[in-house]
C-alpha cells in the first residue's frame, strides 16, 4: 500500500498501523481488532513467568515437605543450621533459603554465613505445621501427588482419560485413597487446609436465621459442620461421609468440643438417601463428577430437603463468562488429571442443573479468594 497524509478518524485506525509497519515492519506489528503494538513495547516476562513457574513451585513444596517452616518457628536459623537440622547437603544452601526470600516466602536479616532465616508472618500462621490456620496438608499431597501427576496433562488432554493412581490401577481414585489410612487421613487433611476460608467465610456470611438442621455431604473431618456449629449456636449439623471416615470425623468433633452439636453418619450419597436438613451443604463435592452424576446428587439434594430449604455447593466457581477466574478453570482441568470426565462449572452451570431439579431461587455469595457458594432454594 501507499502511505498518504495521515488518515483521521477511529475507523483509520488498521490503516495508520499498517502504514507503520510498512515504514518499520521490525517495530510495530498490526494488532488484533483495530490496534497495533510496538514489539519494543512488548515482554516476554509474564510468558517466562508462567512456563518457568514450576520452579518456584516446587521449591515451596520441598520446603512444606522438609519441615522448613515448622523447624523455623522453633527459632531463626542460619543456612548452616538449616542444613544440619532438616539433612541437607551443603550445596542445598544458601541457595535454597534465599530463593525463598526472594520469593517471599522467608525472611533473612543480615548478609552472608551469619545470616539467619525466619518465616513470615504468613509463614508462620499457615505452614507450621503446629499452627491451627496450617493450609500445607493441600501442598503435602501437591508434593506426593498432584506434581507428577501433572506432568502427564498432555496425555490427559488427548485421552480425556485419568493421570492419577488409576492409570496404572484402573481402580477409581477414591477405591485408591481411601483404602490406605494414612493416605487417607492426608486427603483429609489436604482438604482440611484448602477448605478452611471457604467454610469459615460461609458460617459467617449465609443467612441461617430461618434454618435449623443441616447435613454436609461429603464432610470429611466435619470441618464445616463444626464451623457452622460454632458460629451459629442454634444450628445443629451432621457430616455425612464414607463409614470409614466417620471414626477421623468423630475424633475432629470431640476435639472441637462440639459433639453436642455435631454428629458424623456414614453412608454412600449415591446408593443411600442423603439425611434430611434444612439447609444441605457439599464442598468441592461436585466438581468430582461427571453430568450425569452431578445431576443425580442435585435431585438428591433437593430429595433432602422441605420446602423453603437451601442447597449449597462451595466450589472454585468458574466466572460465567470463563475468563477471569484462572484458579477455578486450572481447578477443572486438575479434575480431568484426577477422574477424567469430573469438571469445574459456571454459577449459570449451577444454576440450571438445579433449574432441572425443580430448585427456584439462586444465589451466588462470594467466600475466599476464587472460591464461592452457589445456593439453590427449594
Amino acid at each position: 500500500m501507499t502511505c498518504t497524509a495521515s488518515p483521521k478518524g477511529y475507523a483509520a485506525a488498521r490503516e495508520t498501523a499498517a502504514c507503520a509497519a510498512e515504514k518499520d515492519p521490525l517495530r510495530y506489528r498490526a494488532g488484533a481488532g483495530n490496534q497495533g503494538w510496538r514489539m519494543s513495547d512488548l515482554t516476554p516476562s509474564h510468558i517466562l513467568q508462567i512456563g518457568m513457574g514450576f520452579f518456584a513451585s516446587k521449591t515451596l513444596l520441598s520446603a512444606i515437605e522438609l519441615k522448613l517452616f515448622t523447624a523455623l518457628a522453633r527459632s531463626p536459623m542460619t543456612a548452616a543450621e538449616i542444613a544440619r537440622n532438616l539433612a541437607l547437603n551443603e550445596r542445598a544452601v544458601p541457595d535454597f533459603p534465599d530463593a525463598l526470600v526472594a520469593l517471599g516466602l522467608l525472611e533473612r536479616t543480615g548478609n552472608g554465613p551469619e545470616a539467619r532465616y525466619a518465616n513470615t508472618p504468613e509463614g508462620a500462621l499457615f505452614l507450621d505445621a503446629n499452627s491451627p490456620a496450617y493450609v500445607g496438608g493441600i501442598l503435602e499431597m501437591a508434593n506426593a501427588r498432584l506434581y507428577r501427576f501433572w506432568a502427564d496433562l498432555t496425555e490427559a488432554l488427548k485421552t480425556g482419560k485419568p493421570q492419577n493412581e488409576t492409570k496404572h490401577s484402573g481402580e477409581p481414585m477414591f477405591a485408591k485413597l481411601y483404602e490406605v489410612p494414612e493416605r487417607l487421613e492426608q486427603f483429609m487433611n489436604a482438604m482440611s487446609g484448602i477448605s478452611a476460608g471457604n467454610f469459615r467465610a460461609f458460617a459467617e456470611k449465609f443467612d441461617f436465621s430461618a434454618y435449623r438442621t443441616l447435613c454436609d455431604v461429603g464432610g470429611a473431618t466435619g470441618q464445616l459442620s463444626c464451623m457452622v456449629a460454632a458460629a451459629q449456636p442454634h444450628m445443629s449439623c451432621t457430616s455425612f461421609d464414607l463409614p470409614n471416615v466417620v471414626p477421623i470425623a468423630t475424633r475432629r468433633i470431640a476435639q472441637a468440643g462440639l459433639s453436642d452439636r455435631v454428629k458424623a453418619v456414614g453412608g454412600d450419597f449415591f446408593a443411600d438417601p442423603l439425611p434430611s436438613a434444612d439447609v444441605i451443604t457439599m464442598g468441592m463435592i461436585l466438581h468430582d463428577w461427571n453430568l450425569e452424576k452431578k445431576k443425580r446428587l442435585i435431585a438428591k439434594a433437593y430429595e433432602a430437603l422441605p420446602e423453603g430449604g437451601a442447597f449449597v455447593v462451595i466450589e472454585a466457581l468458574i466466572d460465567d463468562e470463563r475468563r477471569k477466574n484462572a484458579f477455578g478453570l486450572l481447578m477443572s482441568l486438575n479434575m480431568l488429571i484426577e477422574f477424567g470426565d469430573a469438571f469445574d462449572y459456571t454459577g449459570a452451570d449451577f444454576a440450571g442443573w438445579c433449574r432441572e431439579a425443580g430448585f427456584r431461587r439462586f444465589a451466588v455469595i462470594p467466600l475466599a479468594g476464587p472460591s464461592s457458594a452457589a445456593v439453590a432454594y427449594k
